[in-house]
């Protein structure tokens, strides 16, 4: 993203804001002064115009006065604020901003044809336009605090403004706010905004420790989306003023997207994608050196591996976990991410997780150390297993992610084991560390949380990528850590003649581990799966019309498209796209945001066929699901035999079924 030379206003145009007269009313607002022979006002600093106008507004209140009123305000408060008068500008666009919502909301200025009228939405723009501008100068006074309450004092007028946050959020979570608009996005295609009414603003966070769970999960300098929305409270009348008092509420658009005005329901003007560039554009996420050090050395990534969270963690919403691929790292995520979070029945409903990991590895180990870290999440974060949604997760996996995330919903049997040795694990020799990383290895049952797999480009049976130059060069720049290292060697030397000279044993690169001859890639087609998951594959095949597509054949230049099928696969899309961009085509996160919305719709419908049988639901229904009133988040009631089984729902919540 880059800093914009101006920020974005949309009243930029109408008012003439930055010509070299500098601000000029509109046409229909000098017509209004003509009418009122106010028209020798129109020029100059206004405030003649002003007080003129306040008179007759007094007389007789009208829309069409209202609006000129608010928009010589702004004008004025332009070019006080150009002049360096910061206090009389603050006033004036106090003033704008007020009666833009008394235009807007105030019932005597209502009428059927009010909104067909171009003037509303100039009266949305003066509001937004002047309330940012009224916010910038209290931003540099140092009082942009939720909390606190502002007094603004004009010859007519007195504002009482009390600055509060709304929902999930409290004051001391932020450090410090910037606004959306001073921003362009470069880095994301999609740049996603609601039209409506508020300032957009950039809120970030302390990184202070909160004592929850969840911290550990949550990466410093995250940045969220605030709305401040301004309402204003009936005018009292002292002697020589009017008093108004006013509330601005930062609302999080990602939880409200609406207010409600008396018998007005108001959509808030809302931008989630700028928080998010301005997060990503921090140094730490040069995405080709996080990536390297993860390919290149293993050992190095080992501080930072792991699940991050980049929203609070919400017991009633369903995780999605994103695993990148080789070479890779949860940035590539961020397009995809972007599109699905700009949903309302997406982001109601989910919530995003990212898995890092170091791609050195053979695939095997991080899926291991990924089962850990789920099963940690889960203790952390719902230590009594009473967050039904957990057991509704959701993984999708780029390439080899698309492996690490299968890898959770196979069961292992002896399969693997028979790989590595013929001989009992019991009278396996070494130290109790060893033969744990070993055993958890080779022995594994399905998560019991996962219920959707979305795999896109994975090579199910392997890469010709991994050929005898890459898997050289890979053995030759590859620093794999020496806890791995150092236990294959070590058990070696306690068991001779215990093992067979096996691939899994052998600790190899990520780059081996998918060559089309590992032995393991068939164990995984052919182990047991999970019978309550359900797979998805996305298959990129470059234009065959190209001259990559004439040497690619039907492949994303990286893995065949024989590779990627999978016959078990519930649903698979093909689209014309390389290996790097498969997960970033927008038919690929429409699919993706296809099947999340089935999901929560399949999930609805087991609910309502088993409130119909009558009883309460029980865990001889596995993949029951319930929705607290209220809420769309469906939660499953119990798990398949060997996870978590929830409360009962008599036990758990009032519920009433979906329509």
């Amino acid at each position: 993203m880059s800093v914009r030379k101006t920020p974005r206003n949309p009243l930029a145009g109408q008012l003439q804001l930055l010509s070299r007269q500098g601000p000029q009313a509109t046409e229909r607002t000098k017509q209004l002064l003509r009418q009122y022979d106010l028209e020798k006002y129109a020029e100059g600093d206004h405030r003649e115009a002003l007080d003129q106008l306040a008179q007759e507004l007094e007389q007789e209140p009208t829309a069409e006065k209202t609006y000129a009123y608010a928009e010589l305000c702004y004008i004025a408060g332009s070019r006080a604020e150009a002049l360096g008068k910061k206090a009389t500008a603050l006033e004036l666009f106090a003033s704008c901003a007020a009666h833009s919502y008394y235009y807007l909301f105030d019932p005597k200025f209502a009428r059927q044809d009010h909104i067909y009228d171009p003037q509303f939405r100039g009266a949305c723009d003066l509001y937004n336009g002047s309330l940012e501008s009224a916010l910038r100068i209290v931003r540099a006074q140092g009082k942009l605090k939720p909390g606190s309450v502002y007094r603004i004092t004009t010859p007519q007028h007195e504002f009482q403004v009390a600055l509060q946050l709304s929902g999930r959020w409290n004051p001391e979570d932020f450090d410090h706010f910037e606004f959306a608009s001073d921003y362009e996005v470069k880095g994301l295609r999609n740049q996603h905004r609601q039209y409506g009414l508020g300032v957009p603003l950039i809120a970030i966070c302390k990184g202070a420790k909160t004592g929850k769970a969840e911290d550990k999960y949550l990466p410093p300098g995250l940045a969220y989306p605030l709305t401040a929305f301004l309402e204003v409270t009936p005018q009292k009348q002292t002697e020589g003023s009017s008093v108004h008092f006013c509330k601005i509420e930062l609302y999080d658009p990602l939880m409200q997207n609406e207010v409600k005005i008396g018998n007005k329901t108001t959509p808030l003007e809302a931008d989630i994608s700028t928080p998010l560039a301005y997060y990503l554009d921090q140094p730490q996420f040069r995405d080709t050196d996080l990536a390297t050090w993860g390919l290149l050395l293993p050992g190095h990534s080992e501080t930072v591996q792991g699940l991050y969270m980049l929203e609070p963690y919400d017991p009633q919403k369903i995780p999605v976990v994103m695993v990148h691929g080789l070479w890779s790292s949860p940035i590539t995520w961020m397009e995809m991410f972007n599109d699905l979070r700009a949903q309302p029945e997406i982001r109601d409903n989910y919530q995003f997780w990212f898995y890092l990991y170091p791609t050195g590895e053979p695939f095997w180990i991080s899926a291991t150390q990924f089962r850990r870290d789920l099963q940690k999440a889960r203790e952390d974060l719902d230590p009594q297993h009473q967050a039904l949604a957990l057991d509704q997760t959701v993984l999708i996996g780029h390439s080899m992610g698309g492996l690490v995330s299968r890898w959770q919903t196979i069961d292992s049997q002896q399969d693997f084991w028979a790989m590595v040795s013929d001989q009992s694990p019991d009278k396996l020799q070494g130290t109790a560390q060893d033969k744990q990383q070993l055993m958890s290895m080779l022995f594994f049952e399905p998560s019991p949380s996962v219920r959707q797999v979305i795999t896109l480009g994975t090579p199910h049976r392997g890469s010709d990528f991994a050929n005898p130059t890459t898997k050289w060069l890979g053995r030759h720049l590859i620093a794999l850590p020496e806890s791995l290292t150092g236990a294959e060697k070590r058990l070696k030397e306690a068991n001779p003649n215990y093992f067979r000279d096996a691939e899994m044993l052998a600790v190899a690169t990520s780059i081996d581990s998918l060559a089309p001859d590992s032995p393991v890639l068939p164990k995984i087609i052919e182990a047991p799966k999970a019978p309550w998951v359900k797979y998805h594959t996305v298959i990129g095949v470059v234009d065959q019309d190209t001259w990559l597509g004439t040497f690619a054949g039907k492949s994303d230049g990286v893995v065949e498209y024989s590779s990627a099928h999978l016959e078990e696969a519930a649903s698979e899309l093909v689209v014309t796209a390389d290996h790097a961009n498969v997960h970033r085509h927008p038919r690929s996160i429409l699919r993706v945001r296809s099947i999340l919305r089935d999901h929560i719709e399949g999930l609805r419908q087991e609910y309502v066929a088993a409130t119909q049988l009558g009883a309460p639901l029980h865990p001889a229904f596995p993949n029951s699901t319930v929705m607290q009133a209220g809420h769309s988040a469906p939660i499953q009631n119990s798990a398949p035999q060997g996870g978590y089984g929830g409360p009962s729902m008599s036990e758990s919540l009032h519920l009433t079924p979906s329509k």
